[in-house]
C-alpha cells in the first residue's frame, strides 16, 4: 500500500524520484524519504519528512546529487507517521538504505534477536529489521546479503536496496507486494506500480513472487531467492504519461467520473459479436463444453470489487442462469470454504494486486479450481496466476476512491454474463436485447453527466448530515452498498446501506429528519415495493432523495437516471451518487484524492 521508486543511470536522480513519488502517492501519503549514491560517492544521502512528498521535497538540500536512488512515500502499518519511520530505513554505520511495501510478520522475533545481539532500533517499523539484517551478512555479494535477508523473513514483501558498498547497482525482491522494472536506454528504473515508470519507459518487466533482480545502468538479470536464473522479457504497456495528468480538472475523483463514458465504450470495443447476439472474450480460456460444466459462480473481491462482484452475481444468475454470488475475499480464505470442481472461481481487484485477493486466488489454485481474474492492470499478480479472465480497460485510475473502474467492472460481469448465458439457454432475442442495451450506456451515461450541477446542490443540501442511510432491493441493494462506500471514503460521513426490504426489522428505528435516506428505485418489477419502503421513512418524518427512472411522489429530491434494460439498469444508477459523493466532500473540504487513512492499493493484509 506504499510507493517506491528507484533508478539507476547516468541522469541526476533526485527531481526523478521526486517525480516518481508524485505519480504515486496514491498508494501512501503520511510520510515520504529518498536514498541517493553514485559511483563516486563515497556513501548514501538520506533525507525523511512526515506528510506528504511536497514536505519532502522542501526538504531536500540543493546540492543533493547522485545517479542511483531508491525513494518510498508510506502508508503506515507499523508505527505512526514520522520522520523517524519513513523509508527509507538505515542500519547504524548508513551503509544499507532500504525502502518496502508489504508486513514482516515475524519482525517481533526478529526484532528481538537483533536487539539481543547490540543492534540499536531507531523506528518503530517492521522494515527496519531487513535494514539490520542485509548489514550484518556476512555475504560477498549485495545479492547473496539479500537473498540471505528474504530466507529468514515471513510475511509480505517489495523491498529495494542500496549499499554504499555497490554503488552500481539496486537490487529488489518480491513477496506478495508488486515490483516492476522499468527497461530504458543506458538507464533502469524500478517502481511498485507503473505509474511511476510511463514517463521515461513502457518497456516493463513485472517480478513474480519469489523473484529478485539486480539492476545496473546498463542490464538487468532476475532470478529467484534461491539463486536459479529466470527469464524475463520486457513488455510494452499501453498506458502512456498523459493518462496521469488530471486533463483540467480540479481532482482526480472528477476527471475519473467523466472519464466513464469514454471507459465503458473501450470495454465494449472488438468483444460484441452480432452474428450470434453474444461477446468475444477469448482471454477466458473457457470453451463452450467447460462453460457448459459449471454449475456455480463464486465471486471474491475487497471493497468496490466485492460491491462490482455483487452485481456481477445477480446478472450471472439473470443471463446465464447459474447460481452465483459474492464474498469478500478476505473472509473466503480464512474459512476453509469447500471448493467444488464444478463451480467457477472470479477474482475481483482493480490493481490486479491486492493481498487478499491474490491469497484467496493462490490457495484456490492450490486446491484445483478454475480461476478467473476480472482486473483493470496487464500482467498483473492476479492476471498471472488466474487461468483466464476479462480486462476491464478503465485507464489508470489515481484518485484512492474508485469510479470508473467500479463501472468497467460491472459492465467486464455482463459481457462475462452474456457469455455464459449465450453458451448456455439465453435465446438470440434476449442476447441482442443485451447487446443493444450495452451499447447504450456510454450514451447515458453523458446524460447523467449532464445533471452534475444539480447533484452539486444536492450534496450542499445535504452536507451537514452525521449520517445517511442508503436502501435499495436486490438489483439496488449492491448499488446502495457502493453508494454507501463511496460517501464514507471521500466525505467521512458515516453511511450505512440496507435492502429496503430489511427497513422494518430494525432500521426503521433510526429514521428522523436529521438522518436523509438515498433509495435506489429502478423502474422494475419491485418498483411498488420501492415505494413502500420510502412510505414507511416519510411516515417517520425522514427526508428521501430517490435515484430512479421517474419522478417518486414520496422523495423530498429525485435524480433521474435514463433508463436501460433491467439487468444492466445497476450499472448506470452509482453514477449521480459518485457525483454526490464528490460534491458532498468537497463542500465539506475534504482532501478528495487521498482520503484520511486510506491508499489506493491494499497489498497488505
Amino acid at each position: 500500500m506504499c510507493g517506491i521508486v528507484g533508478y539507476i543511470g547516468r541522469r541526476e536522480v533526485t527531481p526523478l524520484l521526486l517525480e516518481g513519488l508524485q505519480r504515486l502517492e496514491y498508494r501512501g501519503y503520511d510520510s515520504a524519504g529518498i536514498a541517493v549514491t553514485s559511483p563516486k560517492a563515497s556513501g548514501l544521502k538520506t533525507v525523511k519528512a512526515k506528510g506528504r512528498v511536497r514536505d519532502l521535497e522542501a526538504k531536500v538540500p540543493a546540492r543533493f546529487k547522485g545517479t542511483t536512488g531508491i525513494a518510498h512515500t508510506r502508508w503506515a502499518t507499523h508505527g505512526a507517521p514520522s520522520d523517524v519511520n519513513a523509508h527509507p530505513h538505515l542500519d547504524a554505520e548508513g551503509k544499507v538504505a532500504v525502502v518496502h511495501n508489504g508486513i514482516i510478520d515475524n519482525a517481533s522475533d526478529l526484532r528481538r534477536k537483533l536487539e539481543a545481539d547490540g543492534v540499536v532500533f531507531l523506528s518503530e517499523t517492521d522494515t527496519e529489521v531487513l535494514t539490520h539484517l542485509i548489514a550484518r551478512s556476512t555475504a560477498e555479494k549485495l545479492e547473496d546479503k539479500v537473498r540471505e535477508t528474504v530466507r529468514l523473513i515471513e510475511g509480505t514483501y517489495g523491498i529495494a536496496v542500496l549499499h554504499a558498498d555497490f554503488p552500481d547497482r539496486i537490487v529488489v525482491a518480491r513477496n506478495g507486494s508488486p515490483v516492476v522494472l522499468g527497461i530504458g536506454e543506458k538507464e533502469m528504473f524500478v517502481a511498485s506500480d507503473i505509474a511511476a515508470l510511463v514517463a521515461h519507459t513502457r518497456q516493463i518487466v513485472t517480478l513474480d513472487d519469489g523473484e529478485m533482480a539486480t539492476l545496473k545502468a546498463d542490464d538487468f538479470r532476475t532470478y529467484t531467492t534461491e539463486g536459479t536464473r529466470t527469464t524475463a522479457e520486457p513488455t510494452t504497456v499501453e498506458w502512456e504519461a498523459a493518462s496521469y495528468d488530471m486533463g483540467g480538472h480540479d481532482t482526480y475523483m472528477h476527471k475519473e467520473i467523466h472519464e466513464q463514458a469514454e471507459a465503458v465504450d473501450r470495454v465494449l470495443r472488438g468483444r460484441i459479436d452480432d452474428r450470434f447476439s453474444t461477446v468475444h472474450l477469448g482471454g477466458l480460456n473457457l470453451d463452450a463444453r467447460e462453460a457448459r460444466r459449471i454449475r456455480r459462480v463464486k465471486i471474491l473481491g475487497c471493497g468496490t470489487s466485492y460491491h462490482a462482484g455483487m452485481i456481477g452475481a445477480q446478472m450471472i444468475e439473470e443471463l446465464a442462469r447459474i447460481p452465483a454470488d459474492a464474498e469478500p475475499a478476505s473472509e473466503f480464505r480464512y474459512r476453509n470454504a469447500v471448493v467444488d470442481p464444478d463451480t467457477l472461481y472470479v477474482a475481483v481487484s482493480q490493481s490486479g494486486e491486492t493481498y487478499d485477493v491474490l491469497a484467496a486466488v493462490q490457495e484456490l489454485k492450490r486446491k484445483g479450481a478454475r480461476v478467473l481474474g476480472v482486473v483493470n492492470v496487464v500482467g498483473s499478480a492476479i492476471a498471472r496466476e488466474a487461468d483466464g479472465g476479462v480486462y476491464v480497460h478503465a485507464g489508470p485510475e489515481v484518485c484512492v476512491v474508485s469510479t470508473k473502474c467500479f463501472t468497467n467492472t460491472t459492465v467486464a460481469f455482463a459481457l462475462l454474463a452474456l457469455h455464459l448465458g449465450r453458451t448456455r439457454d439465453l435465446s438470440v432475442r434476449d442476447g441482442k436485447r443485451i447487446i443493444e442495451g450495452l451499447r447504450r450506456l456510454p450514451g447515458q451515461i453523458s446524460e447523467i453527466m449532464e445533471q452534475e450541477e444539480e447533484i452539486k446542490k444536492l450534496a450542499l443540501e445535504y452536507a451537514e448530515a452525521r449520517s445517511m442511510l442508503f436502501i435499495g432491493r436486490v438489483r439496488g441493494y449492491p448499488v446502495a452498498r457502493e453508494a454507501s462506500l463511496k460517501l464514507k471514503e471521500v466525505s467521512y460521513i458515516h453511511a450505512e446501506a440496507y435492502p429496503a426490504s430489511e427497513l422494518k426489522h430494525g432500521p426503521l428505528a433510526l429514521i428522523e429528519p436529521a438522518l436523509p435516506t438515498v433509495a435506489i428505485v429502478p423502474d422494475d418489477d419491485l418498483l411498488e415495493k420501492n415505494r413502500a419502503a420510502m412510505e414507511e421513512i416519510k411516515a417517520r418524518s425522514g427526508r428521501i432523495v430517490a435515484v430512479a427512472h421517474q419522478d417518486q411522489e414520496k422523495a423530498d429530491h429525485t435524480v433521474l437516471v435514463p433508463k436501460n434494460e433491467d439487468e444492466l439498469d445497476p450499472i448506470l444508477m452509482g453514477i449521480p451518487l459518485q457525483l454526490l459523493a464528490y460534491h458532498t466532500a468537497l463542500a465539506l473540504g475534504r482532501d478528495i484524492d487521498k482520503p484520511r487513512n486510506l491508499a489506493k492499493s491494499v497489498t497488505v493484509e
